[in-house]
């Protein structure tokens, strides 16, 4: 149903649009765009200290520095656990337990920040990325 301004033809001469097909155009567009760049992770470097990791999209649409490898849940403390999903996002596990394995966020391991002295496991990575970085 158009309203009654977009009844009358324009000056331009081009038929009325409808909101409705706009939408669900744009909005098929957007879903797209948003699977295709979650779902391929880029190799990055980070800035502050020169190591390669994997950028992942978030739950909430925000991109951050993913560690590249997994490691097993038991060494990783609560609250530095995330799941890459299967299209790509990267799902902060919280206090969830997952019975094998978990990434870690880049910026609990990266060399430029103080060592994790939490974590043996953490520790380790941070180590090994600093001597990558020498």
């Amino acid at each position: 149903m158009l309203c009654a301004r977009c009844e009358h033809p324009t000056r331009s001469g081009r038929d009325p649009v409808r909101l409705g097909d706009i939408l669900t155009a744009t909005g098929d567009a957007l879903t797209f765009a948003t699977r295709t760049a979650a779902a391929a992770p880029s190799s990055v470097t980070c800035r502050d200290c020169g190591s390669t990791a994997e950028r992942h999209r978030t739950v909430h649409g925000r991109w951050m520095l993913i560690e590249p490898g997994a490691l097993m849940v038991s060494t990783v403390p609560v609250g530095h656990r995330w799941r890459i999903a299967g299209d790509g996002t990267a799902v902060h596990l919280r206090s969830a337990t997952p019975s094998d394995t978990c990434r870690v966020s880049h910026a609990d391991v990266c060399p430029a920040r103080p060592a994790p002295a939490h974590s043996p496991a953490l520790h380790a990575v941070w180590r090994r990325n600093a001597r990558q970085g020498v």
